[in-house]
C-alpha cells in the first residue's frame, strides 16, 4: 500500500461506506503493513493548567463561556509534572502529553516554565507532547529545542461544520499552528471529535483534511464526545460506537503509517466496542483516570482488556 496525500472526498466517501467486513479487512491489511498488530502504545495526558479558556468550543468543560463547575487552576509546578510523568512511565506509558487551557501559548515566565517541563519529561526518555492552543513559529522552535516530540492541535470536525462548534478560532488558525509545528521539526498530533451532531459527510470531511496533509499527522486521535454539563453539547445524544469503528478504520486506510489513537470517550464504550476499534486499526490509547477533565478507564482495566485480547503495551 502506498502512502497518498491526494485523496478525494469521493474516494474517502466510498471507503467510509464500505460494507463493514470489507472496511475492517482493508484497515487490517493497511495496519499490518506498517505496524505490529498486537501492540498498543500507552499514553498519559495531564492537565497542567486547567479552566478559564477564552475559546468557546461547544464541547469543552474548560471554556470560560460556560458554567461547568470546573475550577480554574494555575500552571503546575514543573517538579509535579515531571513526577507525574515518572509515575506514568512506571505504569507503562511511553508518551506523556501536557495540556493547558489557553487560546494561545503565552510568552514570558509561563512559557519558560513550559520549556522546563518539556526538558524534564524528555530527560525520562519518554515521547513528550503538548497541547497549548495556538503557537507562533518562534514558540514552536523553542519547544523543539527543549525536546518536544509532538504537538497536538485537533481540527475537531469538517470545515463546513466547524463554525457550529467553535467561533473564537478559525480553521485556518488551526492549520497555521500545524504548519508552524511542522516547520520546527516537531511531529504532529491532529484528529477530531465525533458525536457533536455532525453528519457522516462531516466525518468524511474531517478525514479528507487530515489525509491531505503532507506529511500525514504522525498521530491521529479519534475522540468520542463525552457530554459535559453546562456546555452547549451537554444533551448531545450518545454516539453509536460503530461510527467510531468505521471512522478509525477509514483513517487507518487513508493514513496507514500514522498512529491512530482511541482517545476520549473510551470509558463510555464496552470492551467489545474497544476491541473492534483496535481491530479496525487503532494502536494507541490514553491511560490514567482522567483525560484533562474527562473520566477515563483505570490502568488496571486497560491491562485486563489487553490481556484478554492477547495484546500488549508497546515498549
Amino acid at each position: 500500500m502506498q502512502i497518498r496525500h491526494d485523496w478525494t472526498r469521493d474516494e474517502i466517501r466510498k471507503i467510509y461506506h464500505l460494507p463493514f467486513p470489507e472496511l475492517v479487512y482493508q484497515a487490517q491489511r493497511a495496519h499490518r503493513q506498517f505496524h505490529q498488530p498486537e501492540e498498543v502504545q500507552m499514553c498519559r495526558l495531564l492537565s497542567i493548567k486547567t479552566g478559564g479558556c477564552p475559546e468557546d468550543c461547544a464541547y469543552c468543560s474548560q471554556s470560560a463561556h460556560y458554567k461547568t463547575g470546573v475550577a480554574r487552576e494555575p500552571l503546575m509546578d514543573p517538579s509535579g509534572v515531571v513526577e507525574a510523568a515518572r509515575r506514568a512511565k512506571d505504569e507503562g506509558a511511553t508518551r506523556f502529553c501536557m495540556g493547558a487551557a489557553w487560546r494561545q501559548a503565552p510568552e514570558g515566565r509561563e512559557f519558560d516554565t513550559l520549556l522546563e517541563m518539556v526538558r524534564g519529561v524528555a530527560a525520562l526518555n519518554m515521547e513528550v507532547c503538548c497541547t497549548l492552543g495556538l503557537l507562533t513559529e518562534s514558540q514552536a522552535g523553542r519547544l523543539k529545542e527543549a525536546g518536544l516530540t509532538a504537538y497536538n492541535h485537533n481540527l475537531d470536525t469538517s470545515p463546513e461544520f466547524y463554525g457550529q462548534i467553535v467561533t473564537t478560532r478559525t480553521y485556518d488558525d488551526r492549520l497555521q499552528t500545524i504548519a508552524h509545528v511542522r516547520k520546527a521539526g516537531i511531529t504532529v498530533c491532529c484528529g477530531g471529535i465525533l458525536g457533536m451532531g455532525e453528519s457522516d459527510e462531516d466525518r468524511i470531511g474531517l478525514l479528507h483534511q487530515l489525509a491531505r496533509l503532507d506529511p500525514h499527522p504522525e498521530s491521529v486521535p479519534i475522540n468520542m464526545l463525552v457530554p459535559n454539563a453546562g456546555t452547549p453539547l451537554a444533551a448531545a445524544p450518545a454516539l453509536d460506537p460503530l461510527v467510531m469503528v468505521r471512522t478509525i478504520a477509514t483513517a487507518r486506510i487513508l493514513m496507514p503509517a500514522s498512529r491512530v489513537r482511541l482517545a476520549a470517550g473510551r470509558g463510555e464504550m464496552s470492551s467489545e466496542a474497544v476491541a473492534l476499534c483496535l481491530l479496525a486499526g487503532a494502536n494507541s490509547i490514553f491511560t490514567g483516570e482522567r483525560l484533562l477533565t474527562t473520566p477515563n478507564p483505570e490502568p488496571d482495566d486497560d491491562e485486563r482488556l489487553l490481556a484478554s485480547l492477547g495484546m500488549r503495551a508497546a515498549k
